[in-house]
């Protein structure tokens, strides 16, 4: 039998970026969307899913040259902004652990299996797999020049005999309005050492630094602003007494004079940082993780021969561990208003410190604050009564804690979530919906967020950094963290970052936020808070909130719709 390029066996779907194509032979119930709006300085993803809903015979001819065993087409944009559209192809990952146990009913499945995730760069012949659904994700940017009004976007589907079996046309709306630029402060702990590891570089070697330039430009490129900068070997997701492969921005020397320091790398880190967007500056934390129990792992050169002085056999309250704490964090802060970034650098003490950690996580903030008065001091943190007692003044709360602190009047309030906030909340596993990854965006403008900190950018380890993992085989940290939880990016052969779809998603609700304030700024903020909920039978909460994506593209509409009106009005 020979192949058909009959159109009718070519099935394809524009569907919105908010639904999961998984690579099944089942209907599918996804309703089509034939246009999106947007504002100038923004981008908009859909995607085309697409099978063969035949069987695939190869004739003779095709057999003899190699050609793949699938129906091959040609993909092609044709549309008048066609500069601005970028085709990618949705590649799956495996997840033998997409949920923890305890799971609510807002999860996609909860069974292992493979998921939609990686999107891979696209040179335009796609295979038709027969009875299985695969996608095309498409993106438009569009700059803040760019003419308002609606623009026609066709892909066509050209087999290789020349016939044509589909075309799929979406209307993109260019709306009058820039959008604003972020004020949000957006953190994804950065894993300078994964790196490292993954591609088998020397630390801060000259490939290193390619590498690391690549994927810090991908997170700003996506809405991070603030990086997480290694002073010295975050004290973060490390097994007691475990090590981490060391990455140190601040070289360290010590003799009969005292401690020196060189910060010829952390100023290359903040230069690198600032040419592809990086605003903000974060130190990794000063103590170790989980209670400021211990010091971090710092090397230190003395006689010219590097040691490890300081780490897990050094408490907290080490009177030579605080001598040099009193060298360093002058020296330091010294640096940071030499490189103009003193005014837009954050400091750490301890992550997610609990009750049973206040008195060591206060005895070292008391320690370290003389030295940074006028810096700002933040921690992940879930037990309000670190608020409530003058513990800490600017909380990073728990999605599933952060009313506690609402309730509290919290000012300048910042919240994340982890593989913890695995019920109920907004987050961004394989296994959850898109739509409960962007509804964070709406969710921040209600409670005026100023910031929000995840921890899993590039984390490519197991937990406590017991091994180092593959991230396209081992997506769940050894089946510890639901998937999806430890990173946003994938490592290319290049050395350049892969994006996930949930990156991209994880965007949209970023500009969902600067949409509402922008139209904010041209109504009122009542105004505004009525649109998000004229159409909730409850108000809209962290915990409580719409559960379809039809809901963020409808409001999306509406603020975009909004904002025209007022621009035309004037």
């Amino acid at each position: 039998m020979t192949v058909s390029f009959n159109p009718q066996y070519f099935d394809v779907r524009q569907i919105s970026s908010l639904e999961k194509v998984f690579p099944v032979n089942k209907p599918l119930e996804l309703a089509e969307v034939h246009e999106l709006s947007l504002l100038k300085n923004e981008s908009i993803s859909y995607q085309l899913a697409y099978r063969y809903t035949r069987p695939y015979h190869m004739s003779q001819m095709e057999a003899t040259v190699q050609l793949p065993k699938n129906p091959l087409v040609k993909v092609e944009v044709l549309s008048p902004i066609s500069d601005l559209v970028n085709v990618r192809q949705v590649k799956c990952v495996p997840s033998m652990y997409p949920a923890y146990a305890e799971a609510d009913d807002h999860y996609l499945t909860t069974e292992a299996g493979l998921f939609p995730d990686v999107l891979e760069p696209f040179d335009g012949m796609l295979q038709f797999i027969p009875y299985q659904w695969r996608s095309l994700w498409i993106e438009v940017t569009v700059p803040k020049a760019a003419k308002a009004g609606k623009y026609p976007v066709i892909i066509q589907f050209t087999a290789t005999d020349g016939t044509v079996v589909n075309r799929q046309r979406m209307t993109i709306h260019i709306m009058e309005g820039v959008l604003p630029e972020q004020q949000l402060l957006h953190t994804e702990w950065f894993h300078g050492d994964c790196l490292a590891d993954y591609y088998g570089v020397e630390v801060f070697g000259e490939e290193h630094w390619r590498i690391l330039g690549n994927f810090i430009q991908t997170a700003a490129k996506r809405g991070i602003n603030v990086l997480l900068t290694p002073l010295f070997m975050p004290p973060l997701d490390t097994f007691i007494g475990n090590e981490r492969t060391t990455i140190q921005l601040v070289d360290v020397s010590y003799d009969v004079n005292g401690y020196r320091f060189g910060f010829d790398k952390l100023d290359k880190w903040v230069q690198i940082s600032q040419a592809v967007g990086i605003t903000h500056f974060e130190m990794a934390h000063l103590f170790s993780q989980w209670g400021a129990k211990y010091a971090p792992k710092i090397i230190v050169g003395v006689g010219g021969v590097p040691e490890q002085r300081f780490g897990w056999r050094t408490p907290a309250n080490d009177p030579e561990f605080r001598s040099f704490l009193a060298a360093f964090l002058p020296a330091l802060t010294e640096r940071l208003h030499q490189l103009g970034i003193a005014e837009r650098s954050l400091f750490h003490i301890s992550d997610e410190p609990v009750a049973g950690n206040l008195y060591t996580y206060l005895e070292a903030k008391h320690f370290v604050a003389p030295y940074l008065e006028g810096f700002p001091i933040i921690d992940a943190i879930s037990d309000v009564e670190f608020y409530r007692r003058g513990i800490i003044d600017q909380p990073v709360a728990g999605s599933d804690t952060i009313h506690n602190f609402i309730d509290e009047g919290a000012s300048n309030l910042w919240v994340y979530y982890c593989c913890g906030q695995n019920l109920h909340v907004s987050n961004r596993f394989l296994a959850m919906p898109s739509s409960r990854n962007r509804i964070l965006g709406v969710q921040m403008y209600k409670y005026r967020i100023k910031g929000f900190l995840h921890w899993g950018f590039n984390f490519y380890n197991s937990q406590y950094s017991l091994k180092k993992l593959n991230p396209y085989v081992d997506t769940a940290a050894l089946d510890t963290f639901p998937s999806g939880d430890s990173f946003l990016v994938y490592p290319s052969e290049d050395g350049t970052a892969l994006e996930s779809l949930r990156l991209v998603v994880l965007q949209d609700a970023l500009t969902d936020l600067r949409a509402l304030q922008y139209l904010e700024s041209l109504s009122n903020r009542e105004f505004v808070l009525s649109l998000i909920e004229e159409d909730l039978q409850q108000e809209l909460t962290f915990s409580c909130y719409p559960r379809s994506a039809d809901y963020l593209l409808h409001l999306r509409n509406k603020i975009n719709e909004q904002i025209e009106q007022r621009l035309w009005g004037k």
